[in-house]
């Protein structure tokens, strides 16, 4: 990756700091919505329903940021961004976070100036074929034309992968999911490689999802979650005790069904804590003090709003693997509310 990316004579890192030199906070407050950049369309994750209402894994992150800053979670503004427009519409302020499937990477954070908050899914990059083509390995791919989205981590990794294993193949560049769709579905690639997670939103659109393959190899890590501007601490701190109070709400056994009954009080200190009946962690963030609980009324917690949308119950019918709680044998884990 080169130093800097140029946008005209102003670069992204440029733009970001600018941008984040006024307080997001109060920007959200005085406009009355919240600007949340989404992909331009992955089922499960975020996309428009037929009422052109955003629905999704990522969306419950957005609304439950909004919930909790505005009381309100559908005072959210959904930006639809591709891998190449995200980083500018967030660092040029036209976005006030970013929650579409977005690898949290070095380069990401310190170049371009951008403060990953955490991570709302532990993902890593597969490949899908037609069953038809015979292919049981990814390691059977040479020659294979792929498509591939340009300006992401997955465009890297195809050519780590095929050159690490001395093989080759013919890149075909789109810039979205709904584009790679027919393409891919017309044959005009052989393979189709995402997050394995956007591979299995993708497949389950399909008329035919038995027909299509997605191959046993995970060749990264994709650490995906929300992100913000550098420079705007505050900002920070909400959107990433946000995303934590639905992760540590599942731990805690705090649900869309009992949510109201705890929130009167309860005999777990951390959990009035969270929740707002005991101590000032609210007036920290500089919300009311039941700004989580606004938040998890939105959606419920991190493990309902993956069931609802993702989980094993649902067309896209993904387990909870790494996604589980640390108790649970997972990777999830929020700090404590302390």
């Amino acid at each position: 990756m080169k130093k800097s990316v140029i946008l005209g004579t102003v670069t992204i890192a440029g733009l970001a700091a600018s941008a984040a030199a006024a307080a997001t906070l109060d920007d959200v407050k005085a406009r009355g919505t919240l600007n949340c950049g989404v992909t331009t369309g992955l089922v499960g994750f975020a996309a428009p329903d037929a009422n052109g209402e955003w629905d999704g894994f990522d969306v419950g992150v957005c609304r439950a940021v909004a919930a909790a800053v505005l009381g309100d979670p559908t005072a959210v503004e959904f930006v639809p961004t591709t891998g190449k427009t995200r980083f500018t519409a967030l660092a040029s302020g036209e976005i006030d976070m970013l929650a579409r499937n977005t690898t949290w990477t070095f380069s990401r954070d310190v170049d371009l100036k951008f403060e990953f908050v955490g991570i709302n899914y532990y993902d890593g990059q597969g490949f899908m074929v037609p069953k038809e083509l015979g292919v049981s390995s990814a390691k059977e791919l040479d020659g294979a034309t792929v498509c591939i989205q340009t300006g992401t981590t997955t465009e890297l990794n195809l050519a780590d992968f095929f050159r690490s294993n001395n093989i080759s193949y013919e890149p075909v560049p789109i810039e979205t999911n709904a584009e790679a769709q027919p393409l891919y579905l017309e044959g005009a690639c052989d393979v189709y490689t995402t997050d394995a997670s956007g591979l299995a939103a993708t497949r389950a659109a399909f008329e035919n999802p038995g027909d299509h393959v997605v191959l046993p190899e995970i060749i990264s890590k994709e650490p995906l979650g929300p992100l913000v501007r550098h420079g705007d601490n505050e900002w920070g701190d909400i959107v990433r005790w946000t995303l934590n109070a639905l992760i540590a709400a599942e731990e805690l056994g705090i649900t869309s069904a009992n949510l109201e009954e705890l929130a009167a009080g309860s005999d777990n200190p951390e959990i009035n804590r969270l929740l707002g009946t005991e101590g000032n962690l609210g007036e920290m963030l500089g919300l009311e003090a039941d700004w989580a609980m606004k938040a998890l009324m939105a959606g419920g917690n991190y493990g309902e709003l993956f069931e609802k949308n993702i989980g094993e119950n649902t067309p896209i019918g993904l387990s909870r693997g790494l996604n589980a709680q640390w108790t649970d044998g997972g990777l999830l884990y929020s700090p404590p509310f302390r």
